[in-house]
């Protein structure tokens, strides 16, 4: 038996053992005080509730509130059309959609690093979900002549989402470390690609069922509610630092410009924000533009109508939510076991696999612009390939940032990190995928074949980025075992 700090008996634990208490440990010869009574049913229940909150399932609900952050991000793009028939709205008003989102999101990161190296991180995060379930649930009542209500709502939920993605990595950096914390990592980010290709799902069917894109707003709200619920519960505030046993050593807090200099210093850092950066601008290009791109495909090879009234096909947003949900649970997969494998034969693992797999994938996404005229099926094949291996960097990339930025400073490392990816990133794509696919398709406004053509150029611009990107995880491999001993000299001296 066991006992609580209440001095009631807890069930279903050894007399042999230590005796653990809220408050610290007792010694086992505890239990035979004749103080002891029986637990209530309240507490009994608050016991049950402390062995829950074990590292493992603190992980597990993080890494589910990330899937509903990213579904709910591209539950639009799943009924992108939809809207734009709704609203009557072009591509660049479409993509407008997204990058306010993305801009509002990417200012707000900062603020929340700041706030989450120094206040109790989960109450930040569970307020976040709170906030944009509740602000995305609103904007589904939205009638067609405020278009611009849409626009400020999604701008609001970019704030919301932010708290989360800014703060969540750094508790499961502090519950894990070693290979554990690059597997735990491995699934919080596996849920970009998980949460991305169900937003498409989501949105696709909740349309369908409801007979209006409104219900795709309706559903992820929900879920969220659920959420920032269980994170409030369950999710524990670990120490900072104390995965990496110098917590009792990190009591001293430098100021956030003096946080920001050394970051800019440490060129690991600066060099993996920036491959990130390309990462981000093709990944926020293609989620709202290719599921378009395949339905113009089709119209020209005339196996597919335009789409003239709603509600529009959802099949290639299907199709196109499942290849990225596959593909992600690949790519993160793949990228983790690799880098173990190569960390056995170069230290340099992490960066130099992040790089090959960003090379590689700019060869087949440029193959998909080169296929899809012709076959939708090789489209999708190349779609797949290039996914795989362009997700495959997404946790390694959090992994790096561990492995070189001090614990105190890693929520504004983290946040800083989606600041700058966001900035050069996917806070301009859509908008500037759908500006040139409009303005290439001033002279030729008719022409169905042009209107494919004008995105799928406006489109080839992402390879080119993501081979900038490969060369960006080059430069942080020349100086990440350097950085790395930085950050081992700096706790050893403390």
């Amino acid at each position: 038996m066991c006992v609580d700090s209440d001095g009631c008996e807890i069930e279903g634990c050894s007399s042999s053992d230590e005796v653990h208490t809220l408050s610290g440990s007792m010694s086992p010869a505890l239990n035979s005080s004749p103080d002891l009574h029986p637990c209530k049913p309240g507490q009994k229940f608050r016991a049950a509730l402390l062995r829950c909150r074990s590292p493992f399932v603190a992980a597990v609900i993080l890494s589910f509130g990330n899937v509903l952050n990213y579904m709910d991000r591209y539950t639009v793009a799943g009924v992108l059309l939809d809207i734009q028939k709704h609203f009557e709205v072009g591509d660049s008003g479409a993509g407008l959609l997204q990058t306010v989102f993305i801009c509002s999101f990417m200012v707000a990161a900062p603020i929340f690093g700041y706030l989450g190296d120094r206040f109790n991180r989960k109450i930040i995060l569970s307020c976040g979900i709170f906030f944009w379930s509740f602000v995305t649930l609103l904007s589904s009542f939205i009638t067609k002549d405020y278009y611009w209500l849409l626009v400020l709502s999604r701008c609001l939920v970019g704030i919301g989402e932010s708290s989360y993605s800014s703060i969540s990595p750094t508790i499961i950096g502090d519950l894990f470390t070693n290979n554990k914390r690059t597997m735990m990592l491995s699934v919080f980010y596996l849920a970009i690609p998980l949460g991305s290709g169900l937003g498409y799902i989501l949105g696709s069917i909740a349309k369908d069922a409801g007979g209006h894109w409104y219900w795709a707003l309706r559903v992820s709200p929900m879920l969220g509610l659920i959420a920032g619920t269980l994170v409030l519960i369950f999710v524990t505030e670990p120490k900072r630092g104390s995965a990496d046993h110098i917590a009792g050593r990190m009591q001293t807090r430098t100021s956030w410009l003096c946080d920001m200099k050394a970051l800019a210093k440490n060129r690991s850092y600066v060099f993996s924000s920036l491959a990130s950066a390309a990462v981000s601008f093709a990944t926020g290009a293609f989620g709202i533009w290719i599921p378009q791109y395949l339905v113009r495909a089709q119209v020209v090879q005339k196996t597919a109508e335009s789409c003239t009234s709603q509600p529009c096909s959802s099949k290639d947003s299907l199709i196109f939510g499942a290849i990225t949900c596959v593909t992600g649970l690949l790519g993160v997969v793949i990228g983790a076991v690799t880098t173990r494998l190569c960390r056995q034969k170069t230290e340099r693992a992490d960066p130099l696999v992040c790089a090959v797999s960003m090379l590689g994938s700019a060869i087949f996404i440029c193959l998909i612009f080169v296929v899809a005229k012709k076959s939708i099926v090789g489209a999708y094949i190349c779609i797949f390939i290039g996914e795989t291996l362009l997700f495959l960097n997404w946790a390694i990339t959090a992994d790096i940032l561990m492995f070189v930025v001090i614990p105190t400073r890693r929520a504004t490392a983290v946040a800083f990190q989606g600041f700058t990816s966001h900035l050069l990133g996917d806070a301009g794509s859509p908008y500037l995928i759908g500006l040139i696919s409009d303005s290439l398709q001033e002279s030729y406004a008719t022409s169905i074949l042009w209107q494919f053509l004008s995105l799928g150029y406006a489109l080839m611009l992402c390879p080119f980025v993501i081979v900038l990107g490969g060369m960006f995880f080059l430069a942080t491999a020349l100086f990440f075992l350097e950085d790395r001993d930085k950050l081992t000299v700096h706790v050893i001296s403390l």
